[in-house]
């Protein structure tokens, strides 16, 4: 089985090892790619994985490597953008940036905030009740997202009565 994937004009693709490397407009994505049964080579316009096994199992690796790569093209390209809005209804609860970290004030009433970290090559920017995650690697970014949105959990309480939070909108790519 093989897969082909084209390469834009302004994307520069490199192999090193195992390693894959994306970079373009100043941004740069590194991942290890390693699988005993699948290869990736790297041409000068096209990324070709392909594997000769007849297995499933390594069949899915091959998409996955694929989808993997395509992601990080389209990450240095155009990037990705997640918004998140905040919900209260019983305390007024309120979202900032802290260096590396996103705090949660007031969250249900508490006294002490709630912080977050912001993984690297990820820029989070709050506006008033909407919170911007954005970057160029998929996974930081919705991860990021996915923190945020755990953050306020809210234990053992009734989801019916209370249903503050920090909640996904939108994910634009």
């Amino acid at each position: 089985m093989e897969e082909t994937i084209e390469i834009p004009d302004n994307v520069d693709v490199t192999r090193d090892g195992d390693t894959i490397t994306v970079a373009a407009d100043g941004d740069t994505i590194e991942r290890t790619f390693t699988h005993g049964n699948v290869d990736i080579d790297v041409g000068d316009d096209t990324v070709t994985i392909t594997t000769t096994s007849d297995h499933r199992e390594d069949k899915a690796v091959v998409g996955t490597f694929s989808s993997h790569i395509e992601n990080m093209i389209d990450g240095v390209t155009d990037g990705y953008r997640y918004e998140l809005k905040t919900k209260y209804a019983h305390f007024p609860m309120s979202v900032k940036t802290d260096g590396n970290d996103v705090v949660i004030q007031n969250f249900i009433g508490e006294r002490s905030p709630r912080r977050v970290p912001i993984l690297e090559g990820v820029s989070v920017t709050v506006d008033d009740d909407t919170v911007i995650v954005e970057g160029p690697n998929k996974d930081t970014v919705s991860q990021t997202a996915a923190n945020i949105e755990q953050e306020c959990h809210k234990g053992k309480r009734d989801p019916r009565k209370f249903q503050d939070g920090i909640y996904l909108s939108s994910k634009g790519e």
